[in-house]
C-alpha cells in the first residue's frame, strides 16, 4: 500500500475527465489514472525546467511506480493532479503525486514513482543532470 507523505504540493494541474476514461461502473478506469499521472509528471517538469520536454531525447525514464486507489473518480468530479519530488539522489529522483477532488478536498489516488537518469546511447542508468537537480531543489525548497 502506498503511504501518503506529509507534503506541500507546489504544483498542480487540472485533469479533464472524458467519457472514454470510464469503466463499466462509470468510474475512471485505473489504467487511465496512470495517464493522468503521466500528464501531471510531464507538466511538472515543463514548469520546473522552464521548457517543453522532448521525451524522445529526455535523459530520465520512469523505472518504478505504485498506486493506491482510495476512492472512485467519477465523470463529473473536478480533479487536480498534484505533484512533488521529495528525494533527489545521484541517479534517481522520487516523486509523489495525488489525484484530489477540488470540491471535497479528498485524495482519490496516490502515486509514488522513481525516475532514473538514462543514457540513451548505452541504454543504461546515468546520473541526473545537475541542471535538473538544481531546478528541482529550487522549486521544491529542498
Amino acid at each position: 500500500m502506498v503511504e501518503s507523505l506529509e507534503m506541500t504540493y507546489r504544483f498542480a494541474v487540472p485533469i479533464q475527465i472524458k467519457m472514454c476514461d470510464l469503466d463499466p461502473f462509470a468510474h475512471v478506469n485505473n489504467g487511465v489514472q496512470c495517464n493522468y499521472f503521466d500528464y501531471g509528471r510531464s507538466r511538472y517538469f515543463e514548469s520546473v525546467f522552464g521548457e517543453k520536454i522532448d521525451w524522445l531525447s529526455m535523459d530520465m525514464v520512469l523505472v518504478h511506480t505504485e498506486l493506491d486507489f482510495k476512492s472512485p473518480i467519477k465523470v463529473h468530479d473536478d480533479i487536480v493532479c498534484e505533484t512533488a519530488i521529495y528525494h533527489i539522489g545521484n541517479k534517481s529522483i522520487s516523486m509523489i503525486q495525488q489525484l484530489r477532488s477540488r470540491e471535497e478536498g479528498s485524495v482519490k489516488t496516490i502515486c509514488k514513482s522513481v525516475l532514473s537518469g538514462f543514457d540513451r546511447t548505452t541504454e543504461s542508468s546515468a546520473p541526473i543532470q545537475e541542471k535538473y537537480k538544481e531546478a528541482i531543489r529550487n522549486f521544491e525548497k529542498l
